[in-house]
């Protein structure tokens, strides 16, 4: 079994459990306020793995599974048992580095709420956009564009909804995520920089 399904099905336990018990949605939730003011730092992890529906839920796991299956590969390849390590760190310090951002900027409001896997998830995306910049990705099914053109629109869309601040979609989540992907794949190796623009200098939309 792959760590990528151990964490989705994680994923679906956790919320299902906090669904049907309002006490642990309330104590897993991520509150900057809590955070702040009781020293509940626990909330960076929890609420990573906890889900506001089921289409919240279902959407983050579609991700993470199409896309984790195929980055856990390539860092085992790499690094072997290591690598599987760094897969799984890198989820976990996406979920804690996509909030910091939100904790800063909400921790004095006891009203906010944020939850869901979308920082790791991002972070596993951009992952994978970086060894396969060029692969094809859909969104539902109609329009499909390169990996790199989605995660520049990805950029600019949660930049812009983040400043807009019109729903209850935590953007910044899903930005510094994605960041933090890019970030410590180059970290863990600097070659993927040379193989993406090599990548795209072979690349030919026509």
């Amino acid at each position: 079994m792959s760590a990528t399904l151990i964490i989705v099905i994680v994923n679906v336990i956790a919320s299902i459990y906090a669904w049907n018990n309002t006490s642990i949605m309330s104590k897993w939730i991520f509150n900057p306020y809590s955070v702040n003011h009781n020293k509940e730092y626990h909330r960076f992890i929890t609420s990573g793995f906890i889900h506001g529906s089921w289409m919240h839920l279902l959407f983050n796991m579609f991700v993470l599974y199409m896309f984790g299956d195929t980055v856990e590969q390539w860092f085992t390849q790499l690094y072997g048992t290591i690598g599987l390590v760094l897969y799984i760190v890198m989820f976990l310090a996406a979920v804690v580095v996509s909030d910091i951002p939100t904790y800063f900027k909400n921790k004095e409001n006891a009203y906010y709420n944020a939850l869901g896997a979308s920082g790791g998830t991002s972070a596993i995306l951009f992952s994978y956009i970086l060894f396969d910049p060029t692969q094809s990705l859909c969104l539902y099914g109609l329009l499909c564009f390169p990996g790199v053109v989605w995660g520049a629109l990805y950029i600019v869309y949660s930049v812009y909804m983040g400043k807009q601040q019109r729903d209850n979609v935590n953007h910044d989540a899903h930005l510094w995520g994605g960041l933090f992907g890019i970030a410590f794949t180059i970290l863990i190796y600097p070659k993927v920089i040379l193989h993406f623009i090599d990548q795209l200098s072979n690349f030919n939309i026509f």
